[in-house]
């Protein structure tokens, strides 16, 4: 028989029901919060098997808390995500149609790129090319910035990306749907938009920057590790995860809404 979820359980996943999707530094401060909030046994090196009790009440609701990485930096993120198969269009209510459109065309022009980055210019032109409802330029702005504080896309100087949450949510869709386009990282086999690629036209195989930086760490002459050619790329520097903090658990744990009143999680 499978163990019930405590009180713990239960504000841990609020907070993962208001924000998202949090760092793997945040959740397991918040593990050891909600733990000692609620008087539970707390075993530093058990936070996944906690996290399992969840799942498994999670399950007949087609949602599940996923593990998954930045693309930018590697590092471990959770995240809440809907199990069940829809399609981008069946988006939640908070989003319009033209609105749901502008996303699917983001990922569309996302995906075909090399670096997984599209520029504000271009999905400004394409809003005014969309079937269901155009979109004029305050109007998309708003809506891109609606994508990005939602947490479903990232914002850099006017370039877009994929954010880590909506590659966690969204994979089993991307590599459906996008199976042509999409690469499988050489070292971790996950998905991955930006990287470095092998020069070798033959070769070709893609890593993510911090599997470059970790695969190459203390090697002066790398070599491709699929073709074996000297990998020209400046090799990144590995960038080490932030310590956690004793204010983080309390940052991210504030009182949550009950879960019948939480805004329910959306799915892509």
């Amino acid at each position: 028989m499978s163990r019930p979820m405590g009180d713990s359980h239960k504000r841990f996943l609020q907070t993962m029901m208001r924000n998202g999707i949090i760092s793997s530094v945040q959740a397991k401060a918040l593990y050891r919060h909600c733990c000692e909030t609620h008087g539970a046994h707390y075993l530093p090196d058990k936070l996944e098997e906690f996290i399992d009790v969840i799942n498994t009440t999670l399950q007949p609701m087609f949602m599940h808390i996923r593990k998954g990485s930045s693309e930018e930096d590697g590092a471990q993120h959770y995240a809440l995500v809907n199990m069940a198969e829809t399609d981008i269009t069946r988006m939640s209510s908070d989003y319009a149609d033209n609105e749901l459109e502008l996303f699917r065309k983001t990922m569309d022009m996302i995906l075909d790129t090399e670096n997984g980055i599209v520029s504000s210019t271009d999905l400004l032109n394409c809003a005014d090319r969309l079937q269901t409802k155009k979109m004029k330029k305050k109007e998309t702005e708003h809506v891109l910035n609606k994508f990005v504080q939602d947490k479903w896309l990232n914002e850099k100087q006017g370039e877009y990306t994929l954010s880590t949450r909506c590659i966690i949510e969204m994979e089993q869709y991307i590599r459906k749907v996008y199976q042509d386009l999409i690469r499988l990282c050489y070292v971790c086999h996950n998905i991955v938009l930006q990287g470095q690629i092998c020069e070798n036209p033959d070769c070709g195989i893609k890593m993510h920057y911090y599997c470059v930086a970790r695969y190459f760490k203390g090697r002066i002459d790398p070599h491709c590790p699929s073709c074996s050619i000297f990998w020209a790329h400046e090799i990144p520097e590995i960038q080490s995860e932030p310590q956690s903090q004793s204010s983080s658990a309390r940052e991210t744990a504030t009182p949550a809404p009950s879960t019948s009143t939480t805004r329910r999680s959306r799915r892509l």
